[in-house]
Order: structure tokens, then C-alpha cells, then sequence
């Protein structure tokens, strides 16, 4: 049996009912609020991470296996707070896109990118710190900057074939009412009339749990599971410094649950959309902010990673180079200026009480 050949362009079920619905998005108040809020996004975005780059980039005096990671997290967040603009005025457009092919591949793959380096960053981050609490003679034998780019480089690598998917279907489709989509077509390559619902469902399937997996899940029990056990561990040794360290952690993977979490529980419930006209609807509203949230990351990661110093207040008023210098160097940093404390601490009570 010869399949069936379509006349015009195949349009996964789910895309066509995103063709021929009229969300209603007219609300001037309300696009101007998510307009602004997309504004000051993408400047404090840009900024926090253009300063990061620069600093740990150029000026640094030093480099440390604490500053590559940075580095590498800052250049990634950078890319993708640069096309915040783009998606400010998408909602601008009445949640059209005006901006043309060429830019919504760019915008959708640097989304994608710098959701899979920051996830395997963080992830990389965190057993890091603890290799360096719960195995200091292995780390200081084997850890080096090398080893650290080579890492990130890896972390790179796998980010863009894992996005190669979705840059690959990503297409530009005009609606009933005459805007535009950028959103994914499933059905773009290699698909007939016969096999069209099996291929969407398949391949839209494999695109949101294999994110989920490895964009969230498995980087989220990294991180959670890593800084849990440091967390004991440092609880064991003086409660000085478990305390500072337990809030800082707390908010690290507070950020990364509540702003990737909404966009993964989305992107899983838009797999029954099709056949539930409620849960379109939701999946309708609710993505594009889940989205938004999604852009928080990359501006929350320099305040969670750079400026959680305890004594940041203190350090601030000395020069931005030696502020990040003793924030990335390898005897201090978020882990251990709590450490020299503790240290200073017992010689104090030595001094005081020999028996301590």
C-alpha cells in the first residue's frame, strides 16, 4: 500500500488545534505587566551576567576550578538572557511571532542549550563541593582547571545534541487568525497522513520525558542529594557553619524546582492535550508563563552562586576583582569562608580554654 501524499504541509492534531484556537490575548494590561516584567528579566539577566564573565573572565587574577565552573554557568545563562528580548516581544505581538524563521531556531535552541548545560553544570557544581568536603586528599590530587574545561566542554557537547530535536522541528506556523507560531512540528520530517498521529505522539513523547529526565530529574537528585549529605556532614563538624550553608543550599534548590519544575509539568501534561479540551486550555496559558518562570534561572544563578557569600556585604566595598577573587578562590567561595570562620573560631576558644 502506497502511502498517502498530503497536498499541503502535515500539521501534528495537537498543532492544529493550536491553529485554529483563539486565545483570547488582547488584554493590554495584562501584555504590558508581562512585557515590563520580561524587561527588567532580560536587563538584570544581562547584566548580572555579562559582569560575571567579565570579571571572572578578564580580570581575574587567578583561575580555579571555582571559576571555571562559574564562568561556563555565567556564559550560558548569558546566551540565553540575549534572547529574553526576543521573547518580550513575542507577548508584545499579541503572542505572535513577527520575528521571521532564522530567529525563532535561534531563540528555541539557546532556550534548550542553556537548559541542558545548566542543568549538567549544577549538577557538576554540586559533586564537586561535595568531593571537595568528603574526599579533600582525592580532590586536591586530581582536581584541576584542565580537568574542569574538559568538563565543561563535555557538558557542552551533550547540551547541543540534545538539542538538536528540538531546533530540528521548530518551525514558524501561521494560525486561523492570521499570527504566528514558533513552536515544535513533529510531523515536519518523515511523516505520512497514515503514520501522522503515532510519529506526534512518539516523538513529542520522547522530546518532554527525556527533558524531563535529564533537564530536571536526574540533575535535581544530584544536586539535592549532594548538598544534603555536605549539609550532614558540616552539621557534624560545627553547627557555625551548617547553618549559613543550610540556607544557602535550601534557596539554590528551591530556585531550580520552582522555576524549572512548572515548565516540565507542562510540557508532560501537553502530551494529553489533544484529547481534553481542559487541559489544552491550561496547557494554552500555562506554558508560555511556565516558560517565562523557566528565564528566571538564568537571572536567579549569579545572586545564588556568586553573591551568596556570607560576608558579600563586608567584601563589597573592596575592589569587584578581589570581591570575586575570594569568592572563586580555591581556599574560599560559598563553601569555605563559613570554614575559616570555624577555624578562627576554635583558635579563639583554644586560646581561652585549653581544654576545648
Amino acid at each position: 500500500v502506497t502511502p498517502s501524499v498530503p497536498e499541503g504541509p502535515l500539521y501534528c492534531p495537537l498543532l492544529e488545534q493550536m491553529r485554529e484556537d483563539n486565545l483570547n490575548n488582547n488584554n493590554t494590561q495584562v501584555n504590558l505587566v508581562v512585557v515590563c516584567i520580561h524587561g527588567i528579566f532580560s536587563s538584570l539577566g544581562i547584566l548580572e551576567n555579562a559582569l560575571i564573565i567579565w570579571v571572572l573572565g578578564f580580570r581575574l587574577r587567578q583561575r580555579t576550578v571555582a571559576s571555571i565552573w562559574m564562568l561556563n554557568l555565567a556564559m550560558s545563562d548569558f546566551l540565553a538572557t540575549l534572547t529574553l528580548p526576543l521573547f518580550t516581544f513575542y507577548f508584545y505581538s499579541s503572542h505572535s511571532w513577527e520575528l521571521g524563521y532564522p530567529l525563532c531556531i535561534v531563540q528555541t535552541s539557546i532556550f534548550f542549550f542553556n537548559m541542558f548545560v545548566s542543568a549538567f553544570l549544577l549538577a557538576a557544581i554540586s559533586l564537586d563541593r561535595l568531593l571537595l568536603v568528603s574526599k579533600p586528599v582525592w580532590s586536591k590530587n586530581h582536581r584541576s582547571v584542565a580537568r574542569a574545561w574538559k568538563l565543561c566542554a563535555l557538558g557542552w557537547l551533550w547540551a547541543a545534541l540534545n538539542t538538536l530535536p528540538y531546533s530540528i522541528f521548530r518551525s514558524v506556523i501561521e494560525k486561523a487568525d492570521s499570527r504566528k507560531l514558533c513552536y515544535h512540528n513533529f510531523a515536519l520530517y518523515l511523516s505520512s497522513e497514515d503514520s501522522l498521529e503515532m510519529d506526534c505522539n512518539v516523538r513529542q513523547g520522547a522530546t518532554a520525558i527525556s527533558k524531563f529526565l535529564l533537564a530536571f530529574f536526574f540533575p535535581l537528585v544530584v544536586i539535592a542529594g549532594s548538598y544534603i549529605k555536605i549539609a550532614l556532614s558540616l552539621r557534624n563538624r560545627h553547627s557555625l557553619f551548617s547553618q549559613s550553608f543550610t540556607k544557602m543550599v535550601t534557596s539554590v534548590i528551591a530556585a531550580f524546582v520552582l522555576c524549572w519544575a512548572p515548565y516540565h509539568i507542562f510540557c508532560i501534561l501537553e502530551m494529553a492535550a489533544q484529547y481534553n479540551k481542559k487541559i489544552f486550555k491550561l496547557v494554552q496559558v500555562g506554558l508560555p508563563v511556565s516558560a517565562t518562570f523557566a528565564f528566571l534561572n538564568p537571572v536567579l544563578n549569579p545572586v545564588l552562586y556568586v553573591f551568596s557569600c556570607p560576608h558579600f556585604c563586608v567584601r563589597i566595598r573592596q575592589s569587584l576583582g578581589a570581591v570575586f577573587d575570594g569568592l572563586v578562590e580555591e581556599g574560599g567561595g560559598l563553601l569555605t569562608t563559613p570554614a575559616r570562620n570555624l577555624q578562627a573560631y576554635i583558635k579563639r576558644r583554644n586560646s581561652r580554654d585549653v581544654s576545648f
